[in-house]
């Protein structure tokens, strides 16, 4: 579905609302029904969350955003917000609290998501109430729930046992054989949005933005290419890091992405309960911002900014305007991205063509979450709606933002102006990253001479 501007008909968007909770729903329960109830008890990392108190906060939000607060209804269970309140618990915490047992809490949420249903059949999308205009209320409930089906997703990740949960392997692509960088232009384009209707509030308001040319990555860095700064010591050479990051890998004995061990000459990798030899041909997984810096460093190169990073995936040269997607304006299809847990791995780097933007970078949307330079501040403009919990608390050099989603991303919760942001220590997400440099005199008078 295009909506480009957020004047699509109410009743279309209506429509894609109940697709949207539908499909989340749908992920939730394969997520929380493929192990035994133990397990969903149990804490599988300090990390991340039980997953039985993912499987009630989810109904929880739903619960107070669109029965309360859309529908003006009476709260289901008011006793447990404080419960699932992620705020007011850390995850590490979390097992220790009276949680719904899994029986219970499949009760609470499939109770919730009915009077949901009710709710979003009952309101108008249009009217001035910002929450329900074009349904955004109904919107930011399906990516918050597919958000949490992420977490779910790298809770599964680091679960050990028995594999539990299965995906076709990404379709076989041909080695890419085209450029290893494209030039992107200098010059001003519009960063973010004020008219995607499900957008979050970090993405707005839209605001133009300048940045120098400079040359990215056609295809994220491969753990191919990554093995090579491991076997040439990347890890033991402080040249290459961040202070802050030379100190973390020295204090945890770091020498390789997150799941990798070597075994002999080879290098495995353990991928949702299954131990395999590390496909060099894929994205590197599991890295932390600071990995990706030093390894960018230690390339000669370094990581995009924020800011160059979108333009790379939605700046079109030839009309000067942002589209969505690096492809358009339509949703994305199983031939653009690697996305919602079709598969669970990266696709080969370079798949996708049918993805890539104008200027033909690949790869951008899907397949891993690619880090930037940028630590996550908000954009001109910036107003918290409709809580300051979802972005605003989190403004600041602490947290770095990462672009593009991944394979555990819903295309809903996935677009060219979609930010993530997370420490520069963490690896146990679906990080990957691309490099960048900046473009050279030579570079630049080869372009205008074409």
């Amino acid at each position: 579905m295009t909506v480009p501007d957020g004047t699509a008909d109410p009743e279309a968007l209506r429509e894609r609302a109940l697709d949207a909770l539908l499909a989340a729903r749908a992920r939730t329960a394969l997520l929380t029904s493929c192990v035994e109830d133990p397990e969903l008890t149990a804490q599988h990392s300090p990390l991340m969350s039980p997953l039985v108190w993912d499987l009630a906060h989810i109904g929880n939000q739903e619960d107070q955003w669109l029965l309360r607060t859309v529908g003006g209804q009476e709260a289901i269970r008011p006793e447990i917000d404080g419960l699932y309140d992620a705020f007011e618990h850390p995850r590490a915490e979390r097992p220790a609290l009276p949680l719904l047992p899994p029986a219970e809490a499949r009760r609470y949420v499939h109770e919730v998501r009915g009077r949901a249903l009710d709710v979003l059949e009952g309101t108008a999308f249009r009217g001035g109430d910002r929450l329900t205009e074009a349904g955004f209320a109904f919107g930011m409930i399906a990516q918050h729930e597919q958000q949490h089906d992420e977490t779910m997703l790298i809770t599964h990740q680091l679960r050990t046992g028995a594999p539990a949960l299965t995906a076709e392997d990404p379709p076989p692509a041909p080695n890419f054989t085209g450029p290893s960088e494209v030039l992107v232009p200098g010059g001003p384009f519009t960063m973010g949005t004020s008219t995607e209707p499900w957008a979050l509030d970090n993405e707005r308001p839209a605001h133009r933005r300048t940045v120098a040319p400079f040359h990215i990555d056609t295809a994220p860095v491969t753990n191919g290419a990554y093995q090579g700064f491991v076997e040439d010591g990347g890890y033991d050479d402080a040249r290459w890091w961040a202070p802050e990051g030379w100190a973390h890998v020295r204090a945890h004995g770091i020498v390789a992405p997150l799941f990798w061990r070597r075994e002999g000459r080879r290098w495995l990798r353990r991928r949702f309960g299954v131990v395999e030899a590390v496909p060099p041909d894929e994205p590197v997984l599991h890295v932390s911002w600071y990995e990706a810096d030093a390894y960018a460093r230690w390339a000669g190169r370094r990581l995009p900014t924020e800011a160059e990073w979108e333009k790379a995936a939605r700046h079109d040269p030839a009309t000067g305007r942002s589209r969505r997607y690096p492809w358009g304006d339509t949703d994305p299809g199983p031939a653009h991205a690697n996305l919602g847990q079709r598969h669970l791995r990266p696709a080969p780097a370079g798949s996708y063509p049918a993805g890539e933007s104008p200027l033909g970078v690949r790869q951008l949307m899907g397949d891993v979450w690619e880090w930037t330079a940028s630590d996550l501040e908000p954009y001109p403009g910036f107003t918290a709606f409709p809580y300051r919990e979802y972005s605003e608390v989190f403004f600041g050099p602490e947290y770095k933002v990462l672009r593009g989603g991944s394979f555990a991303v819903d295309p809903v919760a996935c677009r060219g102006t979609f930010r993530n942001w997370d420490y520069p220590v963490r690896r146990q997400i679906f990080s990957g990253f691309r490099t960048a440099r900046d473009a050279s005199p030579e570079a630049l008078a080869a372009r205008e001479a074409v």
